[in-house]
């Protein structure tokens, strides 16, 4: 009898170890690629390799650790390209991969930024509350097409969105009314999804942005930091991400950054980036310069007080219309695939570790 007890408090005790170890070892911190572009770039005949071995590139991703893969959204695009079909169908790509989905719906027929945040052509004619209304029409579509992990309010709000009614800048409480129109539709529908607010940039003006978001019930500060644009000092990365999470008591990530492998070209039209003097002097525009700055990235990431994670983007966007294109990739020489599209050694900066 004493016999039978002791091996069943050991498979009690073993049981209670195994769970417990699994707990500890959840894997939560987010190691994003932003994907958006692959379905164009697949339909006009590009293959993505891993050591010179043909392999779909979401493969990759995950295999190199990436577990969230980000996809822009746009209402009622040109050419069907980052619309809801496509999105749906690499949403679901993802997932069958066994990775997140990260949404980031710029709530715009076409690109949205800092500069321009143009409203849908079929809302345009639309009154500020059938605007709202509209919002929230189109956001619970979204969660029931795509069912996504996180999704983005919005691309680059730094100065709101929708505009002229959604201009932070000069019409605050209606921009504040049209997220709010958006949060409340998710968390009604969808309570598990993660609501992020995304600023490009980082210092007093993200401080100044998600002050002005204290009414909105949101989960995630998202950031965009890129060398190029916001400074090369790794550091005031790491004092506004600490700044952001303590202030606003959320969880931060930089939700957009990326670094040259190169400063060569494969195609004709122009790079985002070419010059030296674009870089952080310690990390040269090499493979191993890319690889050690996303390293770097990730490294201050958790050394904050409430970082949690990462999104690489223009992951995929190699030139891919051939070396005489003008309307190929300005972002050839930052993306995570060579020049003969195959992975580079950045996708180590995609492990748990």
């Amino acid at each position: 009898m004493k016999k039978i007890y002791f091996i069943l408090s050991t498979i009690v005790i073993l049981s209670c170890s195994s769970e417990n170890n699994s707990e500890s070892t959840q894997d939560d911190f987010i190691r994003g690629a932003d994907m958006s572009y692959l379905p164009l770039i697949e339909s006009e005949g590009t293959f993505y390799k891993h050591n010179g071995i043909t392999e779909n590139a979401l493969t990759t991703l995950k295999n190199a650790g990436c577990n969230t893969i980000r996809i822009r959204l746009w209402k009622n695009p040109s050419d069907g390209h980052s619309g809801l079909a496509e999105v749906k169908a690499l949403a679901i790509r993802a997932k069958n991969a066994g990775m997140k989905v990260w949404l980031t719906v710029h709530y715009s027929d076409t690109w949205a930024d800092p500069a321009n945040q143009t409203k849908p052509m079929e809302w345009e004619s639309l009154n500020f509350n059938d605007l709202k209304t509209a919002v929230a029409t189109y956001t619970t579509t979204i969660i029931n097409e795509i069912h996504p992990d996180i999704i983005q309010i919005g691309n680059e709000t730094n100065d709101g969105m929708l505009w002229p009614e959604g201009k932070l800048t000069t019409n605050e409480s209606q921009y504040l009314q049209l997220v709010q129109s958006a949060t409340s539709t998710i968390r009604a529908i969808s309570p598990t999804t993660k609501i992020m607010l995304h600023y490009a940039g980082i210092g007093s003006g993200a401080t100044w942005y998600f002050n002005k978001m204290s009414s909105i019930d949101y989960d995630y500060i998202g950031i965009s930091y890129y060398p190029v644009w916001h400074g090369k000092i790794l550091a005031d990365v790491t004092s506004t991400i600490n700044s952001l999470s303590q202030t606003f008591n959320k969880k931060v990530l930089i939700a957009e950054t990326a670094y040259p492998f190169t400063l060569d070209w494969n195609d004709w039209t122009n790079n985002i980036i070419g010059l030296n003097n674009q870089l952080i002097p310690s990390y040269p525009a090499t493979s191993d310069g890319q690889k050690n700055y996303l390293l770097a990235i990730k490294a201050l990431l958790k050394q904050t007080t409430n970082g949690i994670g990462f999104c690489y983007w223009g992951s995929e966007w190699v030139a891919f219309r051939g070396i005489q294109s003008t309307n190929g990739s300005s972002w050839e020489n930052q993306a995570l695939w060579d020049f003969n599209t195959n992975a580079l050694p950045v996708m180590d900066a995609f492990s748990e570790n």
